[in-house]
């Protein structure tokens, strides 16, 4: 983008990582899964302190609930592929890990961007729907800030928050 600080969106069914999920996770996750190369090329592009939107995605909820930090740039690590019936192969695959910054004070839906005449410019979540990370232009990040009141610092569980013994 500009050098600067960078502005994402980051898609996850809710079934599969919700926000809850991120926030029990300590607030720290290795985002990974993402297959299409589109996506994975901007992953590629993000940097530590880049910030993104947690976008929850499917058929009931479609909104931003967070926001999170990237705190380590694109790695690759060997996994389990697909393929035949017995495990498939090692593949490599890729990831950034992204930390908890703060709950949305109000969710922003899919709806209600769609209806604000200043989100239309630019914004490729818009132009390529299925696309799972996508770059934020300065101006949709700062006016989604906005509807959604700002965001709240995260709240994350950590192995310290158990019960007290005492």
């Amino acid at each position: 983008m500009d050098g600067g600080k960078n502005y994402w969106l980051l898609k996850t069914e809710v079934g599969e990582w919700s926000w809850e999920d991120q926030a029990a996770n300590g607030g720290i996750s290795m985002w990974d899964g993402v297959k299409n190369k589109q996506a994975q090329k901007n992953m590629k592009s993000m940097r530590v302190g880049d910030l993104c939107f947690f976008y929850h995605s499917g058929p009931k909820a479609r909104r931003i609930v967070g926001v999170v930090s990237v705190i380590r740039e694109w790695y690759t690590y060997s996994c389990q592929g697909e393929g035949s019936k017995k495990g498939g192969k090692n593949e490599e695959a890729g990831a950034v890990d992204v930390r908890a910054v703060g709950e949305m004070r109000r969710p922003v839906d899919l709806t209600e961007m769609k209806a604000d005449d200043g989100l239309k410019k630019g914004f490729a979540l818009f132009k390529q729907p299925r696309l799972s990370v996508v770059p934020v232009p300065n101006h949709v990040w700062d006016r989604l800030c906005e509807i959604g009141g700002g965001y709240e610092p995260a709240a994350v569980a950590t192995a310290d928050d158990g019960p007290d013994d005492d």
